[in-house]
């Protein structure tokens, strides 16, 4: 199987769902929700992708020419590329049920797996939304993160106990999904976290607490205060709060606030190792993908996942160099080219 079998396959699987376009750029899925299209004008999803394009690389040869090292020291642990699946739940209201939380968690995390990196996995109103890609994640040996979306105190330490136990590399909380409507549809709203509550639920662990949806320096900070390990710079793709910025727009001055004190991830928009290439130089340490990754999924089970990871890195090598970058160390805002 090579990679355009892989898209293949998944645009006969899930159109018209997701249309499976030669760019996911959200045009084509504006306001598709459920779907896997961006809120309201779905103006924020085609901004996270189109201010990444606007960011260019400035190439530069002259240089002595050293062996390229991709990887990075995440979670006191070393993977091949700064790339991690982003978590993506409600798969068949978004793409379809020829996936469920299980087959796609598998693919997931078994493909991640096989190319050095991990995945994140996502969670839902049904306890097993959450429960059946933790325990995929324990039969991986640990090798993924799991996702808890802003529950009740209670329940969010319940489930963070279930992590810890499973043996994860870290666990994750989604404090931006308090913008899904989805859920409250559902009958299980979600809401915003204040810090003391996010501090009771980091300090009742061990593991790496990573906070995804920070979009302000001010938030980051906040991360800080609670005691994260990390965040993920993220507007969670553009589908709960139209009319905001790009996530690499805003990355810049996350970074500077609290670059070296947490780990910074972003993820919206970023569907080539060039683009992985410009998070890194703007202050990220490492970068979440998501529909993509679901189209991999779909289109190629695990063995589609380490395709699209591996085509990923090799991008970020040509990348690295071109530009003189012989470890992600090395990467810097000198190399691209800001409009």
């Amino acid at each position: 199987m090579n990679y355009q079998e892989v898209l293949q396959n998944a645009r006969e699987i899930i159109n018209p769902k997701c249309k499976v376009c030669k760019a996911c750029n959200g045009i084509a899925c504006r306001g598709e929700i459920p779907g896997p299209g961006g809120k309201g004008t779905g103006s924020v999803f085609v901004r996270n992708y189109e201010k990444l394009e606007e960011i260019k690389l400035n190439m530069d040869t002259l240089y002595a020419f050293k062996e390229l090292d991709t990887s990075v020291a995440l979670f006191g642990k070393r993977f091949k590329y700064p790339v991690f699946a982003a978590p993506i739940g409600a798969l068949g209201l978004h793409y379809s049920d020829k996936l469920n939380d299980e087959t796609y968690s598998r693919a997931i995390i078994e493909g991640c797996k096989q190319a050095g990196v991990a995945g994140f996995t996502g969670d839902g109103v049904k306890a097993e939304n959450y429960e059946v890609p933790l325990k995929v994640i324990e039969e991986a040996g640990g090798c993924g993160i799991p996702t808890i979306k802003p529950w009740g105190l209670a329940e969010v330490l319940e489930n963070v106990a279930k992590a810890e136990k499973a043996g994860v590399l870290a666990v994750a909380m989604d404090v931006d999904a308090a913008g899904l409507t989805v859920l409250a549809a559902a009958g299980k709203p979600v809401k915003p976290k204040p810090v003391a509550e996010l501090k009771q639920i980091v300090g009742s662990t061990g593991l790496p607490f990573i906070i995804k949806g920070i979009m302000t320096a001010k938030s980051a900070l906040k991360a800080a205060e609670a005691g994260a390990y990390g965040i993920v710079v993220s507007n969670h793709g553009g589908r709960v709060l139209d009319h905001t910025p790009a996530t690499i727009e805003v990355l810049p001055e996350i970074a500077a606030a609290v670059g070296g004190r947490l780990k910074i991830f972003i993820d919206g928009g970023i569907r080539s190792g060039l683009d992985v290439f410009k998070a890194l130089a703007l202050g990220a340490d490492a970068v979440l993908i998501g529909r993509p990754y679901a189209v991999a999924a779909y289109g190629g089970g695990s063995e589609g996942v380490a395709l699209y990871t591996e085509k990923i890195g090799s991008e970020l090598r040509d990348a690295m160099m071109m530009t003189g970058a012989a470890a992600l160390d090395d990467i810097s805002q000198e190399m691209v080219y800001l409009k």
